[in-house]
């Protein structure tokens, strides 16, 4: 709990205002329409977390919310060449950082994954 900080649930912010730095943002509240000009300094803007999955249609494992489920510690899914990286695996961070560097460890999984002839080896369920 920080008095500074207001959390607005079913807002969208609609414009930043200000000069060189933020004085203020403009929030639309989504259920009323009512618009609203907050004094800040500061805005820290999450876009939301459905992991976006659903066209895989159980191909891959899954949790009850939809996020793909992974071998710890890498990009592996249950099944062989398929990996998994960002928004969509990852349920606790969900930030486009932590993103940005599962994406590098996926991509530099299917490189190892391909270099070493793998793929031509084993099954797939797909």
């Amino acid at each position: 709990d920080n008095p500074k900080i207001i959390i607005m649930y079913n807002h969208e912010a609609i414009e930043a205002l200000g000069g060189k730095l933020l004085t203020h943002v403009k929030v639309v509240n989504k259920k009323t329409k009512a618009e609203t000009t907050l004094e800040a300094n500061g805005l820290f803007y999450a876009v939301g977390h459905i992991p976006n999955t659903q066209f895989l249609d159980g191909q891959v494992k899954t949790d009850k919310e939809g996020y793909i489920l992974t071998k710890p510690g890498t990009a592996e899914t249950d099944v062989h060449g398929v990996f998994a990286c960002g928004d969509v695996q990852d349920r606790q961070w969900r930030q486009a950082i932590t993103a940005a560097g599962s994406g590098c460890m996926a991509a530099l999984s299917v490189e190892h994954f391909l270099a070493d002839g793998e793929h031509l080896m084993k099954n797939t369920k797909l």
